[in-house]
């Protein structure tokens, strides 16, 4: 039950680093694709129906976590409760940015909101690569299971080199969307972006993925156990080249699906070095939280699951809903919301 409940975490936070990564990716880019009024209510307009539908993945996949993995759950947000505490202002900033911003008839202070909506969205997303960095390298917990440490520890190079792939994976993926969703010189511009970004990506991912395995050798065993699962890890590369082909091909569709298809293989690999490891420990590999230690009781895990059946089935139709109804490119109302 404890695994079963591993993928399910794994599949709401997948979920949502592919749905969520590509309006964090336009936000990051917000500032550059759009240049006029008109050119960034396209780009706003290409997100608003979608950004906070996305974010619902997030909450769910925290409340699993916090019904499934109780433990990881406290040493993880005791550990780090000023990232968190950053990434609650940042989402905040991106929501009033995006809310407020059709509803104020000044030039300087839609300025000033798309600045805001650009810098959370850039902060979002390399905290959450530091914290997924951190989870991989293991952080110092103290035999009572909370995080022992100072804040600094947690900006390590090898956390801060993930938080720059994330950027530059989620950026190219917000790209790819504005490619897909729009028009003129804003698709251009998107477009010009991705065919950029591309072969930092590649060098990052090669870079990233030998560091992995120095900071942290045990990311091997499960490929050695379960060869394979190595395919996982070489469908990275496939649709690593997949990408460039559709790019310089200008398929844009068939680019951002490659895109979402390239976060859940990187992902899918982290979790499948990482398990049974939610939470590792360095120095003292022994207080490492695992989907067994750390899990809750099979009296609570088995009603949960029936619970949590039904809010995937909601989430996935209302996603599915939502993406129908507004498919194809973006087109301007006058007095629209963004």
């Amino acid at each position: 039950m404890s695994t079963f409940w591993f993928l399910i975490l794994g599949f709401l936070l997948g979920g949502y680093a592919v749905l969520d990564g590509f309006d964090l990716g336009v936000g990051i880019l917000h500032l550059w694709v759009a240049r006029t009024n008109e050119e960034r209510r396209i780009v706003l307009n290409a997100i608003g129906p979608v950004w906070d539908g996305n974010e619902v993945w997030l909450i769910t996949g925290a409340a699993s976590l916090f019904l499934a993995f109780p433990a990881v759950y406290a040493a993880g947000f005791s550990g780090f409760y000023l990232p968190l505490i950053m990434v609650l202002w940042m989402l905040m900033g991106r929501g009033l940015s995006l809310e407020f911003r059709g509803r104020l008839d000044d030039p300087l202070w839609r300025l000033a909101l798309d600045v805001i909506f650009s810098v959370s969205s850039f902060l979002l997303v390399l905290v959450f690569g530091v914290a997924l960095g951190n989870v991989v390298n293991g952080v110092p917990v103290n035999p009572q299971g909370y995080y022992q440490g100072l804040f600094a520890w947690i900006l390590n190079p090898y956390a801060l080199l993930v938080g720059l792939l994330g950027l530059v994976l989620l950026t190219l993926h917000g790209a790819n969307y504005l490619s897909m969703k729009t028009d003129g010189l804003v698709q251009a511009r998107a477009q010009r972006a991705a065919s950029v970004l591309w072969l930092p990506l590649v060098v990052l991912v090669v870079i990233t993925t030998v560091a992995t395995f120095l900071a942290r050798s045990e990311m091997g065993i499960n490929y050695h156990n379960f060869p394979l699962w190595v395919l996982v890890p070489l469908a990275t590369a496939v649709l690593l080249v997949a990408l460039r082909v559709f790019r310089q091909r200008g398929q844009d569709t068939h680019a951002f699906l490659n895109s979402a298809g390239l976060i859940l293989a990187l992902f899918a690999s982290t979790a499948i070095g990482l398990y049974p490891y939610l939470l590792p420990s360095r120095p003292h590999p022994e207080r490492s939280f695992t989907v067994n230690n750390a899990a809750a009781s099979s009296g609570s895990l088995f009603p949960a699951t029936i619970w949590v059946s039904f809010a995937l089935v909601l989430i996935l139709g209302y996603t599915v809903f939502v993406y129908r109804t507004f498919k194809g490119k973006v087109v301007l109302e006058e007095g629209g919301h963004y």
